[in-house]
């Protein structure tokens, strides 16, 4: 069998999106959505998803509750080639679940946490992690319980010789504890948004957030939605504009964004070729609606690719190359 490429590393839940509500929701008042989306959800979950439709080998590690919504994420994830025997299933827990409400370009997320918050180091076969190239862990803010422990998870997998991704996504608590940076030290690639760059390093200021994280892990990647996304590694950084697609959705293009990355990164490709995939992914992600649907679409996912060039052709132009 061919070696694990990633190992996964996080929360498995659906999500729900009501579209179509108004802005200001009133207490007491019902509202009507015009669609509803029911889809898998979970940053970790869409990363693993993705990867795997992209050709990556990948295995995933989380805990769910022993409940229908836990069966049927599993379910989702399964399909997509994922392996998923090493997620465990707790009886007299519940799954976490995340309803999201769209509004012009913008959202609001409600999560329950559930076997979010229950993961924990134990739950973890890290032999099983070890047995892979590379590992990944999302929603760093989520895992109360793993969290402790997420610096020996990083530091084993670095013993073993693995490559490491982080992306921390947002802290509902809005703390942005300094644990987190120890972590880092041990990451090969990071990737914040613009917004949660500035918050880890306490700065308004973009250029000094990428200063301060660049000395921490290996390359930082910051995700800025339409706008030029940055790899910074080292003293060197590039930047590259994402292709221009119809945007149905945004859920999720920031996971498909760094399953693109890490599938080049597995083939030893240049900081740009990774740029370049990651941003293809991410654009094509909001194709469809919901995080993993246009990558179930396995035909059009492969037309979309084949019709965009990696760097040559649309990353003229971009303002890739060394930092001035």
């Amino acid at each position: 069998m061919a070696k694990l490429g990633v190992a996964v590393v996080g929360e498995l839940n659906l999500d729900i999106i009501l579209y179509g509500l108004p802005k200001d929701l009133e207490l007491e008042r019902e509202y009507l959505a015009q669609r509803l989306g029911f889809t898998l959800g979970s940053s970790s979950a869409i990363f693993a998803h993705n990867l795997s439709i992209l050709g990556t080998k990948v295995g995933f590690v989380s805990k769910i509750g022993g409940d229908p919504l836990g069966r049927l994420a599993l379910q989702r994830l399964t399909d997509s080639g994922v392996e998923t025997h090493r997620v465990v299933s707790a009886a007299g827990s519940t799954t976490g679940l995340t309803i999201i409400l769209p509004h012009l370009g913008q959202r609001y997320i409600l999560t329950y946490p559930g076997t979010m918050f229950e993961m924990q180091y134990r739950d973890i076969d890290i032999d099983y992690v070890c047995s892979a190239r590379h590992l990944h862990l999302s929603s760093y803010f989520l895992h109360r319980s793993l969290r402790p422990q997420a610096l020996e998870l990083f530091r084993k997998a670095k013993s073993a010789g693995l490559t490491t991704s982080l992306d921390t996504n947002d802290d509902p608590e809005d703390k942005w504890d300094r644990d987190v940076l120890e972590v880092l030290k041990y990451t090969d690639v990071f990737f914040p948004n613009d917004r949660e760059a500035k918050k880890l390093a306490r700065t308004s200021d973009l250029s000094q957030a990428l200063n301060t994280l660049a000395g921490l892990a290996k390359i930082v990647v910051v995700k800025r939605g339409p706008a030029a996304a940055i790899c910074r590694k080292g003293e060197e950084q590039w930047s590259l504009v994402p292709p221009s697609v119809k945007v149905v959705d945004q859920i999720g293009a920031g996971d498909s964004f760094n399953a693109g990355f890490i599938h080049q990164y597995l083939q030893g490709s240049s900081p740009e070729e990774c740029l370049a995939s990651a941003n293809l992914a991410g654009a094509y992600s909001t194709t469809r609606e919901g995080g993993t649907e246009a990558f179930r679409d396995r035909a059009s996912m492969a037309s979309f690719f084949r019709g965009q060039e990696l760097v040559r052709n649309y990353g003229s132009g971009a303002g890739m190359g060394p930092r001035q």
